[in-house]
């Protein structure tokens, strides 16, 4: 390979050699990589190294984690082994050598896992499992790191999981992180042998405890009331049942009396609602352990000594077996974990000789210095040579903003600057008057060290826990590890979290160069302009001194952050201060540093001057302090970045805070103890109601995901991790940057060459009628054609022989636009009348007939209002990502996709391909996550790569980037509701008159059927006598929006909860009473004139979840405090839900198939149409299948989702797709189990499978069976008015209660959720494990949808929010600190005609994170009181720190309001 010729004096020290390491305790040599690769690219260019995932590109989201081992060289620890998380995709492949490099697939597989992968994947840790090994390397490393080897103790704490920050850079979209968190907690508890620390002085021996097999419960309020499993039971078992209790008659099932939830409350009831048998009924065919018969012997029937003539040719066992329940208590057995069988230490690795090497190509040089000399050589050859540590900065430049860097030097294996000059080594610590950071020491080091000097230091080392403070919550851990003071500082970002302590500090850097020698720098003067500094360009940071104030000297230095998440996100305003008071109270010295107020760190040097010699401890020096940076930061309305008034308000309100510490630390006077606090959360813990009354021999069991440990141990296959094909190519789609224009010239000339791309297709590939697609109507093109109609609308696609050349092509195609004026937001689009056509209006009672005026003479009160709710991104952790796979011969394609819609994607590859739909099997085996986002959308850029497979004959790959992703492939819809809402004057609802607009985007996608969902929900549960409500479609040049979990329901009943909460507080009504007086009542019609039936639970779910949670003494508790309180509130809220289940008005959808084929040694091949995203369809629907057939769970096996099996297969979207194909299952499995009747007469009841299958083959009985089932009721007609011919619209409704009570820190407008109740009727649980994860997972994505996630555009239409670093989605620290959720018992549910009486739960329950903002609402409702504001409150969705700051109406916020003025307009877009 050709090399950049480098400067001789470079050669002359530098060696060109091969990358030595080790990985996964193998060593490797490594001669001539891509220079451009990171660790991610080499992994999983390794056989059977996928595990490791790309999920974002930038280190936000934790899927890459992998640990790096290598060796301690601190003092303390010098030669210890060290265990590192880090972000493989950003990791330099360079940093890896002289290091282990260890993957989720070196610490275990699923025949041996680690007992840390078998925890998280027997406790339901794992959904779609695609961020599963990240988390588990996570948990690894802090695991490892523990364990001391010296005294053989574990010195860890449930602390250190989830308070400390070791998790914060791993995200997950599934699980709602409560199984995460429950699993790695109790596998710090319970299954570490040796010593563990439970607290910092407290150590239980565990070692010589008598048995493997733990139980686990959810902590309640009691968090020791775990059993330990032990034969015989456990002094902490709850008492057993009696006999008497528990024995039920074949003709009888269990049933909770409905006036309590009790476990304890049973009462016999007929088995009319459906056949369920109990556990007791049918233990003559286990779970698992299927034994599968030999080889057929046509001519032997019966053997003839009367044995099975089938024999036993292999046994079989599931992954996970599930839990045996004891009195409720799910009880686990878990192998033992042992020290010893971790990968050690590469022994050689110990004696490996660090020297300066290189490597690279033409264009890009790798240098690789191990002493200072070395590295100021580089910089004085090469002073724009680019240094790397952690590369959290420099990979983001290369792969989103497309920097190069010809020549990168990395330096975090200097020895030299990894030290720190250590106080503790001193004799007198009251002596050292500063602390020198190595400049490449990392910031969990320097983390750790500040967190342990300031308590030893007291106040004079209040600086070091300003310093301490800031990293905690600066990125994630994985970025922590491995990324630098001196980074942070060189990259000079305006909204850095460090710098502005450093500043406020009077930081002195130590620098040197080549050319100068050593040199200082202040940092007084250091940030120059937008990331421009004064560090010379050939020089380098060495030290970074941290001066201490002296003995006896009056200083106390604070610093905060303010961003839309707590943990791993990047600041919106970060402030550091430091005040030097004299001895009589003046303030002789101050600094006041703030970051995210101008393009630079910057200090208040106006407000300091005007406050040097005022008394501290002065409400006037307070005062006056807030009007000087008030008049200092005069932000404009349009300021970059946006937010101009939070920014504003939090730099006074910060400062406010600070003052008030001040006073407090150095007891000048008393201090409301709620200002100088910050919100923080504790230990989270939760309960889930583990008892069934239902369950079965199978269905009812809480059987683990059937791939849960593949997934834990990164032997789950996706899309991307699929071996390379034959001659494959890598597709890269060339993009839209104009949300609306002309093409005038494409010029792919560019892109074709040597080392870029092979080809490329466009709108000429395929004819213009083949060109457009779409679910519902064909309005979108695959290719743009003469014009673009948004940001990230595909104009073509290159391809080449990697992905790294396919992406440079892409960038290199030259596209000239002539821009076209673009409408982004609703209000521009009914402004525009820029609609598509839809029309649908829903009518009730007098809106039937046209007299609505009628029903308005009747209210008494009239209330109006405009509500607006923003979208939300799905954020799977899986990009969309496709394979094709041509078949010369056949004219054939294998399309693997990471799509929820099988048929619309072999429908369309059709039409593109110009081959029938017989030649296309479009196939997936699970997905990394979906949502609703790979119902349509995924169809593209399969299409596209399957145009570009059949220009060249050659299999076509594509994983988009997520910034590609988030850009083409929508998101929830934002909608808008202008409404009008009348009542009595006690407040009866009596008419509802509705305008509703969602964004469609530019094409129509699902919108008009989202609309017509977000219509038939804005009752949510209450009657309305007369209703008219009228739907529309806005077009506009956003990207196409599309489903979403929920697709429209959830911003349609966060409406209705609004116009309720207005006439709650409009007519000063509770807000319960108002919803308690107008619930439906059964016999009572929907506005889509539905009948609510016999299944009408929301009364019953409120009452027990009121009772249960002590809601009304909680509620009363809260005014209380809120009373007592002016600077933190709280609050609480209720709120119900009915979700519709069915494709509502795609009558069509409504329908499965399923193939279940039984072979000849017992074994059962089953095929639906369903597909798996994590939601557990698999595993429920071999459930069902299995306790059909009655057989065991491992007897059946799904490979994946195939339109060669199941011909015209629904999307599994609707949440019902366990409904559709569970029936579908079962009409299969009842014609086999008529078929096989006559055999289980001859053999017996529970004859296994391989005895029956083997006779039957030999009498000719057909062991295959199709499976077909339609929704049978539906079938509602729009505007059919006619109540005696209108058919029901939804098949059932699930229904849901959640209470959430928060707290709110009124200065920042920061909250955290105290604790969340759920409680849902889901009918008869198939798994209730898998439901409870549905649940929590579906809450917490609601929670952000409603407090946290936020897209915004830019002015000119490109969309501002890419990436984990700019969207926000909860993390581990946002969940509720306490979280309940149990599921209704006691009522019937046989008229329900589903399979096995069960309940869609996937979309229902996400609505409820919605009772977070609206227990915000009336936190800040009381702040509003206390503040003297009395106009309505309008909180619209997400209710972010930002609008919960600027609706407190304070004096604060006064001061800091900036005014919008003539022509401005904001920096970011909203478009709801």
């Amino acid at each position: 390979m050709a090399t950049m010729e480098l400067h001789p004096s470079i050669t002359a020290v530098f060696k060109k050699k091969p990358l030595e390491f080790y990985l996964n305790g193998t060593r490797i040599e490594l001669s001539d990589p891509n220079p451009q690769w990171t660790l991610l690219d080499f992994i999983r260019s390794q056989h059977g190294l996928k595990g490791t995932k790309l999920g974002c590109g930038e280190g936000g989201c934790g899927a890459c984690t992998v640990v790096i081992q290598t060796l301690d060289t601190s003092q303390e620890r010098k030669g210890r082994v060290r265990h590192l998380a880090v972000n493989a995709c950003l990791f330099p492949l360079v940093g890896v050598v002289g290091k282990n490099v260890i993957t989720v697939e070196g610490i275990g597989n699923s025949e041996n896992p680690h007992p840390l992968q078998e925890r998280m994947a027997k406790l339901h840790g794992s959904q779609c499992g695609f961020c599963t090994p990240g988390i588990v390397m996570s948990l690894y490393a802090l695991i490892r790191n523990s364990y001391d080897p010296a005294t053989k103790t574990f010195r860890l704490t449930e602390s250190d999981v989830e308070l400390e920050g070791h998790l914060d850079g791993n995200l997950c979209r599934c699980t709602g992180y409560k199984p995460i968190l429950q699993a790695a907690k109790t596998f710090i508890t319970e299954d570490l042998k040796g010593k563990i620390a439970i607290s910092g002085e407290t150590v239980h021996d565990l070692q010589d405890r008598e048995c493997s097999e733990i139980s686990y419960m959810s902590e309640g309020a009691v968090k020791t009331s775990f059993s330990c499993g032990r034969p015989g039971g456990c002094c902490r078992d709850p008492p057993k049942m009696t006999k008497e209790s528990t024995s039920l008659s074949p003709d009888s099932s269990v049933k909770r009396s409905r006036d309590s939830s009790d476990t304890g409350s049973l009462e016999h009831v007929s088995v009319s609602e459906s056949a369920i048998s109990t556990p007791e009924e049918d233990e003559t065919v286990s779970v698992s352990g299927t034994t599968f018969g030999k080889p057929m012997k046509s001519n032997e029937k019966e053997s003839p000594d009367g044995s099975q003539v089938e024999g036993t040719k292999v046994k079989a066992g599931i992954d996970a077996p599930p839990p045996k329940i004891d009195s409720g208590i799910p009880q686990y057995s878990f192998a033992p974990y042992s020290t010893n069988t971790e990968l050690i230490f590469p022994p050689a690795l110990r004696k490996f000789e660090n020297i300066p090497l290189y490597y690279g190509n033409s264009t890009h040089i790798w240098l690789r210095p191990v002493t200072l000399e070395q590295l100021l050589l580089v910089k004085g050859v090469y002073p724009s040579a680019k240094l790397v540590g952690g590369a959290s900065e420099v990979q983001i430049e290369v792969r989103f903003k497309n920097l190069s860097f010809p020549i990168s030097v990395y330096v975090s294996d200097i020895e030299a600057l990894r030290q720190i000059d250590d106080p503790n080594n001193y004799e007198d610590l009251d002596t050292v008057n500063e602390v020198i950071f190595g400049a490449n020491l990392s910031l969990t080091d320097i983390e750790a060290f500040c967190k342990d000097l300031s308590r030893k230091l007291g106040q004079r080392g209040s600086v070091l826990e300003a310093i301490r403070k800031q990293l905690r919550y600066f990125a994630g851990r994985q970025i922590r590890n491995v990324a630098s003071l001196a980074g942070n500082i060189a990259t000079a970002s305006p909204v850095s979290d460090i710098n502005p302590v450093l500043l406020a500090c009077g930081a002195f850097l130590a620098a040197e160069s080549k050319t100068r020698g050593p040199f200082g720098l202040e940092m007084s003067d250091f940030f120059t302009g937008y990331r421009t500094t004064t560090l010379p360009a050939d020089a380098v940071i060495t030290h970074i001194h941290i001066p201490l104030p002296e003995l006896g000297v009056t200083e106390v230095t604070k610093a905060y952050k303010q961003s839309k998440r707590k943990d791993d996100d990047i600041a919106i305003v970060t402030a550091a201060f430091r005040v030097q008071l004299s001895w009589d109270g003046l303030i002789s010295n101050i600094s006041l540093a703030y970051g995210g107020m101008a393009p630079r760190t910057i200090e208040a040097k106006s407000t300091k001057r005007k406050l040097v010699g005022k008394k501290w401890h002065s409400s006037t020096t307070l005062d006056s302090a807030m009007a000087y940076l008030a008049h200092e930061f005069d932000l404009n309305f349009g300021a970059p970045g946006g937010m101009a008034t939070y920014r504003k308000t939090l730099a006074i309100s910060l400062f406010f805070r600070f003052w008030h510490e001040v006073i407090s630390d150095l007891k000048l006077g008393e201090v409301n103890q709620d200002l100088i606090t910050e919100i923080h959360r504790s230990i989270s813990s939760g309960s889930r109601d583990d008892n069934n009354p239902h369950e079965q021999r199978v269905v009812g069991k809480q059987i683990p995901h059937l791939s849960a440990l593949k997934q834990n141990t990164g032997e789950a296959q996706y899309v991307d991790d699929m071996p390379p094909q034959d001659r494959e190519l890598f597709g890269a789609m060339v993009l839209s940057s104009r949300a609306h224009a002309k093409l005038v010239e494409v010029d792919w000339s560019p892109a074709i060459g040597p080392g870029l791309a092979l080809g490329y297709v466009d709108k000429h590939s395929i004819s213009k009628e083949a060109n457009f697609w779409g679910s519902i109507v064909k309005d979108e093109p695959f290719f743009a054609d003469g014009e673009v109609f948004s940001q990230g609308q595909p104009i073509g696609l290159v391809y080449a022989e990697t992905a790294l050349q396919a992406q440079a092509a892409a960038r290199a195609v030259r596209i000239v636009y002539e821009d076209l004026p673009a409408i982004l937001t609703i209000d521009e689009a009914i402004e525009a009348k820029s609609f598509f056509k839809h029309g649908k209006i829903l009518k009730k009672g007098a809106a039937i007939e046209d007299k609505m005026d009628k029903a308005w003479e009747k209210c008494e009160r009239v209330f109006e209002g405009t509500t607006r709710i923003g979208g939300q991104e799905h954020f799977y952790l899986e990009t969309n990502a496709a394979l094709i796979i041509p078949n010369l011969e056949d004219k054939t394609f294998e399309v693997w996709s990471s799509t929820q819609n099988t048929m619309e994607t072999q429908e369309f590859v059709s039409q593109v391909t110009g081959v029938p739909s017989h030649r296309v099997n479009a196939r997936v085996k699970r997905m990394g996550g979906a949502f609703g986002g790979k119902e349509s959308r995924s169809v593209q850029l399969a299409c596209l790569l399957a145009v570009a497979a059949k220009k060249e004959g050659r299999p076509m790959r594509c994983m988009l980037n997520r910034d590609e992703d988030m850009m083409t492939t929508g998101q929830r819809h934002p909608i808008q509701a202008r409404w009008k809402v009348g009542c009595t004057s006690d407040g009866k609802l009596l008419a509802l008159e509705a305008d509703v607009y969602d964004n469609a985007g530019f094409s129509q996608d699902m919108s008009g059927a989202v609309m017509d969902r977000c219509c038939t929900h804005l009752d949510n549960c209450y009657e309305i006598p007369n209703v008219l409500i009228r739907g529309h479609v806005c077009k506009t040049n956003t990207h196409s929006n599309t489903a979403f979990r929920g697709f429209g329901g959830p911003q349609s009943m966060f409406i209705t909860e609004t116009y309720m909460t207005a006439i709650a507080e409009g007519l000063k009504i509770p807000i319960d009473e108002l919803r308690h007086r107008n619930l439906y009542k059964e016999g009572q019609l929907t506005p889509f004139l539905q009948k609510i039936d016999q299944d009408w639970h929301v009364p019953l779910l409120l009452s027990q979840i009121r009772e249960e949670t002590n809601y009304d003494s909680r509620l009363a508790t809260i005014q209380k405090f809120n009373s007592q309180h002016k600077w933190r509130k709280r609050g609480i809220s209720m709120i119900p839900t009915k979700f519709g289940l069915s494709f509502a008005t795609a009558l069509h959808l409504n329908q499965a198939g399923a193939s279940v084929m039984i072979y000849a040694d017992g074994s059962i091949l089953l095929h639906h149409g369903g597909t798996e995203m994590g939601q557990g369809l698999y595993t429920k629907m071999v459930q069902v299948a299995a306790q059909e057939l009655n057989v065991p769970v491992d007897a059946i096996f799904t490979p994946d989702s195939t339109t060669y099996q199941i011909a015209n297969a629904s999307p599994t979207a609707a949440s019902s797709g366990s409904d559709l194909n569970g029936m579908a299952i079962k009409d299969a499995c009842d014609q086999l189990n008529a078929r096989l009747a006559p055999f289980r007469e001859k053999f017996g009841k529970d004859a296994p499978m391989k005895t029956l299958a083997h006779a039957a083959y030999l009498e000719r009985v057909n062991l295959s069976a199709n499976g077909f089932w339609k929704m049978p009721r539906i079938g509602y007609t729009w505007g059919n008015y006619n109540t005696e011919t209108q058919k029901p619209m939804y098949y059932y409704f699930t229904q849901g209660v959640a209470i959430s009570e928060i707290e709110l820190d009124v200065l920042t407008g920061s909250h955290t959720v105290l604790r969340t109740d759920i409680k849902m009727d889901i009918g008869r649980s198939i798994n209730p494990a898998i439901d409870y994860g549905q649940i929590e997972g579906a809450f917490v994505q609601g929670l952000g949808l409603f407090t946290m996630e936020e897209s915004l555009w830019m002015q000119d239409g490109r969309l501002a929010t890419t990436g984990p670093g700019t969207y926000k989605i909860p993390g581990f620290s946002d969940i509720p600190q306490e979280f309940n959720v149990s599921f209704l018992q006691g009522v019937e549910w046989g008229h329900l005609r589903s399979i096995q009486s069960s309940k869609g739960v996937g979309e229902p329950p996400l609505f409820l994170g919605a009772s977070v903002l609206f227990a915000l609402r009336m936190a800040v409702m009381s702040a509003r009181e206390d503040n003297g504001v009395r106009e309505p409150l309008v909180l619209d969705s997400p209710a972010t720190p930002e609008r919960l700051r600027l609706a407190i109406g304070d004096e604060i916020l006064k001061r800091g309001t900036v005014v919008q003025k003539a022509g401005e307009k904001g920096f970011f877009v909203s478009v709801a």
